[in-house]
């Protein structure tokens, strides 16, 4: 672990990429304390004379929204909302992915083929159209979508875990134990699990992106989180047609999703460069 993190260190863009998701990550946990309004407070000179959203200035310094809400407080307390679903729901994902690939490629047969079905049947549909799908037959809430989320999510995870369940199973260590007796359990979790856990770990840095911008996706299409409980994609939805006269309300929060998901897309690449041989040296 030491090693891993002296050379996140040494690298500019994963260094860099970490501070931006410590910084997001403080900010979202002190947002009660640095907000400098409620995310739900309608001021009096939130808006214009004429009603329009006012732009960045020095008493709101990211401007206000449609219904004159300062734009920097929702931006905090939508942080909190959407990594809580990118976490929670990311792992959910990794848990059932890591669970259905063990027990596939572990027992392999009937029960790892019935297993394998199920889930080349889940990837066979599209998860942005499932998730869509799924959250508009649930009611959504905060839980909702993060339950719905994890349901699309897992199947990649499930595969890649299967394969290298498969290809451990094989060892010589692990016949070694079976051939002295050690039951599943022991193998499974003391030989098996452990070789696993670069790889959820990686994919539970990488899978937190897809999140973020899967939950900011519905959201903005209105099967996600739902107004007034801020979140970064309800944000951009609610303020969709003040696109030209007013762009900071989507052009801000977009820029944070993007810098948000490009950082954990360059922590998890640099994870699985570390801790993973196949791919050291490479890049």
């Amino acid at each position: 672990m030491k090693r891993v993190i002296v050379e996140m260190v040494r690298r500019p863009a994963s260094l860099v990429a970490t501070l931006v998701i410590l910084f997001v990550v403080l900010t979202a946990i002190a947002a009660p304390w640095i907000a400098p309004f409620s995310p739900d407070d309608q001021p009096f000179d939130g808006l214009s004379i004429d009603g329009a959203p006012l732009p960045p200035g020095a008493h709101y310094w990211l401007g206000t929204d449609t219904l004159g809400r300062d734009l920097l407080s929702r931006l905090l307390f939508g942080a909190r909302t959407s990594l809580v679903i990118g976490l929670v729901a990311n792992g959910v994902a990794v848990a059932i992915g890591m669970m259905v690939g063990i027990v596939a490629g572990y027992r392999g047969g009937v029960v790892g083929g019935i297993l394998m079905r199920f889930t080349d049947l889940m990837m066979a549909f599209p998860a942005l159209l499932l998730a869509i799908v799924l959250a508009a037959l649930l009611r959504p809430s905060l839980w909702i979508v993060a339950l719905v989320i994890a349901l699309v999510n897992w199947v990649q995870v499930a595969r890649v875990v299967y394969t290298e369940t498969r290809g451990l199973a094989e060892r010589d260590f692990i016949l070694a134990e079976r051939s002295l007796g050690a039951g599943s359990a022991r193998i499974l979790f003391r030989h098996i699990a452990p070789h696993l856990m670069p790889t959820a770990i990686v994919y539970g840095t990488l899978g937190i992106a897809t999140t973020v911008l899967l939950e900011a996706t519905l959201s903005f299409l209105g099967v996600g989180v739902q107004p007034p409980q801020p979140s970064w994609g309800n944000i951009i939805f609610e303020s969709q047609s003040y696109f030209q006269s007013a762009p900071w309300l989507v052009f801000i929060p977009g820029a944070i999703i993007l810098a948000t998901a490009l950082s954990f897309n360059l922590v998890g690449d640099a994870l699985r460069d570390l801790l993973d041989p196949t791919q050291r040296g490479r890049g």
